[in-house]
């Protein structure tokens, strides 16, 4: 897997979730730095050792931005992602 991506939200309660697109993998923390280091630490307990994503990209945005990221770095239309 060359990349990963994380949709970012601000928690209702405070703090922050991220959730993998197209994994089974959510962290939650207080502040950006600590999402980040948990995200790593979710990444490396998720995926066997030759498996691990390359690269991992936090979204701050909604699930639009996050399709539209995702067909920018596979350079295909946004309309073929939605399809599947």
């Amino acid at each position: 897997m060359k990349e990963l991506f994380f949709l970012v939200e601000e928690a209702l309660e405070g703090g922050y979730n991220a959730k993998a697109i197209g994994e089974s993998i959510f962290t939650e923390a207080e502040n950006i730095d600590e999402l980040k280091k948990n995200i790593k630490e979710a990444v490396e307990c998720h995926f066997e050792t030759d498996n691990k994503p390359q690269i991992i990209r936090l979204n701050l945005g909604t699930l639009s931005g996050i399709v539209s990221d995702i067909a920018r770095h596979l350079g295909i239309p946004k309309e073929d992602i939605l399809k599947k």
